[in-house]
């Protein structure tokens, strides 16, 4: 939450400041505050304008920010059904008004409270939909303005009937698809991936049945990798051998699955050698297949 005593842009040079001597501790005392603040006329709002506009006088812009914030505390009282802190609702409005305020002009016959409601609107807007969901539910024009009426047009907690999205989708000029994408979207809420750590029912977690090594996408290419050279890569290059080499790379390596295989003298019996003439054959036939399977690899 934003430190509520940065609400209010305060200069000490101006006498408006004196409504905030003793400083502003909580939401509740600034509301006070910015409601006794006194509130401009037309001529004096009119001089003001002008002045910030033609000699670029920072403390008539001052002067009509503070005499406006009771603007902004009353729009954004109206948007605390979003579940956020209302302190950041006025921050974000205040943010929307010092907008409003430089670009404003006297001549256009429009008083500023008029011209900057929208500028208010607009940065509480862009703050709810940046902060009311961890993932951003509204993007587009359409998602937004269904977004800020949606919930008004609702009627309890249960879903809209069909006659109802489409009288919704009628009076706001969207497709029907949208209305029922958007009501799907707020119907819904965000879960927390980890639990906290004291938690003892941690292992229920998402992050707990979401996470699956062997599923990993990497891990899943190495196993199918694997797979491919334990069957189609090792068969060719058993088949590259001659009949000697073959049977004896199969008795040695291939004969058990614990690899307990033939010994080199029990090799060297069975083809009149000795045992330093199999372990040769062995290797060169092993360098050999080798060369097959690195294009498995």
């Amino acid at each position: 939450m934003k430190a509520q005593n940065a609400l209010v842009p305060v200069s000490a040079n101006n006498a408006l400041t004196l409504a905030f001597s003793g400083g502003v501790g909580n939401i509740d005392a600034y509301i006070s505050t910015v409601n006794r603040l006194p509130m401009l006329t037309q001529e004096e709002e009119t001089s003001l304008a002008r002045r910030l506009r033609d000699d670029g006088d920072l403390a008539a812009a001052q002067s009509l920010i503070l005499s406006h914030l009771r603007l902004v505390v009353s729009i954004a009282r109206g948007y605390l059904g979003y579940g956020l802190p209302h302190a950041d609702l006025i921050q974000e409005g205040n943010i929307g008004l010092m907008k409003a305020v430089k670009r404003f002009d006297p001549d256009q016959g429009v008083r500023l409270v008029s011209y900057a409601i929208h500028w208010i609107k607009a940065e509480i807007h862009e703050y709810i939909l940046k902060n009311w969901r961890l993932v951003k539910i509204a993007t587009t024009k359409a998602q937004r303005k269904l977004f800020f009426n949606l919930r008004s047009h609702k009627e309890g907690l249960d879903a809209m009937s069909m006659k109802q999205v489409d009288e919704l989708a009628k009076t706001l000029n969207v497709k029907r698809e949208e209305v029922i994408e958007m009501e799907t979207r707020l119907s819904g809420h965000d879960i927390a991936l980890d639990a906290p750590s004291d938690d003892e029912d941690d292992k229920f977690a998402p992050i707990a049945y979401l996470s699956a090594e062997n599923m990993e996408p990497t891990k899943v290419l190495e196993a199918q990798q694997f797979d491919r050279m334990q069957t189609e890569g090792l068969e060719s290059a058993l088949g590259k051998l001659d009949a000697r080499s073959r049977r004896i790379v199969e008795a040695r390596w291939l004969a058990n699955d614990d690899g307990s295989g033939a010994t080199l003298h029990e090799l060297a019996d069975e083809f009149g050698v000795s045992a330093e003439r199999i372990r040769q054959i062995e290797v060169s036939a092993l360098k050999k297949m080798k060369g097959t399977l690195a294009a498995y690899a």
